[in-house]
């Protein structure tokens, strides 16, 4: 029998309530787990030794999104962002967190052995855990276009976050894995690119960068809105939002994931062949820094993506 994995904190919370791990917990027949009746946020806290602060970044845009999903899936009962900030601060704050942290926060139908079409009650579960940055240090993913198309609109709602719709990434992804690559691309139903496994896409064309549509199938990413006001005020590139092609990802010069969880991370090869030079590209490079700079704080820009979490 498989050992349990041990505890990153000791602390999650539930309802409103600091918990202690093993506390926080569902009803196996509710409809959270019956019928993935559960959407979720994914938000990175940095912390900034030099200011002795853990900054959350783009706190608001993401409640703000976590309360669309809650609208779009049909929930009876919604959170305020006031509310959900209180929830993960004190989380943070009980956990004694002084190290860039994942957050999870996830709202989902609750009602012990509930039907299908329940939208209440709702319950609130947040867990902020250690967590550092993916990928390994200058050496880009190598991706493949999956078979598995990306799920449309006409069925899912994509451009929200909830649980149901990951499973067609994680097919994706382990199809990939599977066939000796690190990651996937997922395709739209039309035969355009949408995005990875948990991240939208960028590709770099004539030194320009390129991201699919929100048209495309894809989630309407905060970090994809950030790179996009990034290219904008600092390198003055405006990013082009259209359809890309599949064999347009091999005429890319770079490309790159972006997303809270991914953060900015290069893909080197596509389908086996080689992104550019196969290296990380002077775009990637100078996105990557400059949004590592920005969400610890080290660039003083934007402060109001920022949520500081420890009074001073």
């Amino acid at each position: 029998m498989a050992k349990k994995a041990k505890p990153k904190v000791k602390y999650l919370s539930l309802n409103g309530k600091v918990v202690p791990w093993a506390e926080a917990n569902i009803h196996i027949l509710s409809p959270a787990m019956k019928y993935a009746a559960n959407v979720f946020e994914g938000i990175r806290g940095y912390w900034n030794a030099d200011e002795k602060q853990m900054y959350i970044f783009r706190l608001e845009e993401h409640l703000r999104r976590l309360q669309f999903s809650m609208k779009v899936m049909r929930y009876d009962e919604s959170f305020s962002v006031a509310y959900l900030q209180d929830c993960i601060i004190d989380l943070i704050r009980a956990n004694k967190l002084r190290q860039n942290t994942y957050i999870r926060l996830f709202a989902y139908v609750d009602e012990p052995d509930g039907g299908m079409s329940a939208g209440a009650p709702v319950g609130l579960a947040i867990a902020a855990t250690p967590r550092g940055p993916r990928g390994e240090p200058g050496k880009g993913m190598n991706c493949q276009v999956s078979s598995w198309l990306r799920l449309p609109e006409t069925s899912m709602p994509p451009r929200i976050k909830c649980v149901a719709n990951y499973y067609n990434s994680r097919l994706a992804w382990a199809q990939a894995r599977l066939d000796g690559y690190d990651n996937a691309i997922l395709m739209t139903q039309k035969g355009t690119v949408s995005e990875g496994p948990g991240a939208c896409l960028f590709i770099v064309r004539n030194g320009v960068p390129v991201t699919s549509s929100l048209t495309s199938d894809i989630l309407e990413s905060i970090t994809r809105d950030t790179v996009i006001q990034l290219c904008a005020e600092y390198f003055e590139l405006d990013a082009v939002q259209r359809d890309i092609g599949r064999t347009e990802l091999y005429a890319a010069e770079e490309a790159f994931y972006a997303g809270t969880g991914h953060e900015i991370l290069p893909i080197s090869s596509i389908d086996r062949m080689a992104v550019g030079t196969g290296d990380i590209g002077p775009l990637t490079q100078k996105v990557m820094d400059t949004y590592a700079e920005l969400v610890e704080g080290a660039i003083p820009d934007h402060p109001e993506w920022r949520t500081p979490v420890y009074d001073k």
